[in-house]
């Protein structure tokens, strides 16, 4: 009784070892290779077929239609301002000085994309600079598909030797969890850098008129938080890269654990640095699950 018991437990341990490896094995060579093309974005991005379509290749064939009339709008409520001035005593600012600003910003709202693909050109550069260091001094790829590599060599996934109930068994779990919310966090920082893209000449109208700059201002410390998050991550991947791991060191296991709980709260470092948004998917849920019960 007690050989047959053991046996049907053996077996049923067999079986969810079975389950999480397979389920672990197909998310390594399937979901994270997208990791690196989510997170170091280039200047690609305004190519995409999407963005084409919307920023359009001439100004009278895209959102920057939208954003001269909204210019033009500008201007007639500073003329109709100035000509009230004159019966209220508001003071404003000089005209030569609005038509500075009107003749300025509006050659930087007809090139902002153009200015965008620079800036993202930028800080391609500057990310792909750091990986390219650390491949020159560690001798391997600064990337999370060799990340991943790198993981299933120090923790086996192989179905005859995983065990889910030991400890690297729940190492390799908590590890997977980990890199699968970073999925979904730099799929959302993708999408809102598609979005903030495309307002770029509405962020730059914004600072024809002083009531409205804050829009601006908003505007470029989101924009540039979620670009520098590619620097940032790069540096920690980097770090993570420097440590030396070996497969039968627990702590060696533990400091790969403490790389990947860095990297899925390197944005949250970002917004308190310079203050941008949050693409943390969890953090963002469960803050959606308070304002439901409110």
């Amino acid at each position: 009784m007690d050989t047959y018991q053991s046996n049907i437990t053996q077996t049923i341990i067999n079986t969810i070892n079975s389950i999480f490896s397979n389920l672990f094995s197909s998310i390594d060579n399937n979901l994270y290779s997208i990791l690196d093309k989510l997170l170091f974005i280039n200047e690609d991005i305004l190519k995409e077929s999407f963005l084409q379509s919307l920023l359009g290749n001439s100004v009278s064939k895209s959102l920057l239609v939208i954003a001269n009339s909204l210019l033009f709008g500008f201007s007639l409520y500073y003329c109709f301002k100035l000509l009230f001035s004159h019966f209220s005593y508001i003071e404003l600012e000089k005209p030569h000085q609005f038509i500075f600003k009107l003749l300025f910003f509006g050659t930087c709202i007809n090139c902002s994309y153009f200015i965008c693909e620079k800036v993202i050109s930028i800080n391609n550069l500057i990310s792909s600079s750091i990986c390219e260091v650390g491949k020159n001094i560690f001798h391997t790829n600064i990337s999370f598909s060799n990340l991943i590599l790198t993981l299933n060599s120090i923790i086996s996934i192989e179905q005859n030797s995983f065990d889910i109930f030991s400890v690297d068994g729940l190492i390799k779990s908590f590890i997977s969890l980990g890199l699968f919310n970073l999925v979904f966090s730099y799929a959302l920082r993708y999408i809102l850098l598609k979005v903030f893209i495309l307002i770029t000449p509405f962020s730059f109208l914004s600072l024809v008129n002083h009531s409205t700059s804050w829009f601006f201002k908003t505007w470029l410390r989101t924009f540039l938080g979620l670009l520098l998050l590619q620097s940032f991550v790069s540096i920690i991947l980097l770090v993570i890269f420097s440590l030396e791991f070996n497969h039968a060191d627990l702590f060696s296991k533990i400091l790969y654990i403490g790389g990947i709980f860095a990297l899925s709260k390197a944005n949250s470092y970002i917004k308190e640095l310079i203050g941008s948004i949050s693409t943390d998917v969890s953090s963002n849920f469960t803050g959606f699950q308070h304002r439901l019960k409110s």
